[in-house]
């Protein structure tokens, strides 16, 4: 994995919905440092289309 274990951070999130079923979520987190090592960053041009697409 491209991150050390610093670097990232998971949060697992329960609860009751309105329907009195329990339901959970996850939230990944990545030091915003790790991140530009990787090239993604504000300041990357943002991608475009090359050429046409597949069909379906």
């Amino acid at each position: 994995m491209p991150f050390a274990p610093e670097e990232i951070r998971i949060d697992l999130m329960c609860g009751r919905g309105a329907d009195g079923h329990w339901h959970g979520t996850i939230g990944v987190n990545v030091d915003a440092t790790a991140l530009w090592r990787l090239g993604l960053h504000p300041g990357q041009p943002t991608s475009v289309v090359a050429g046409t697409s597949p069909p379906a």
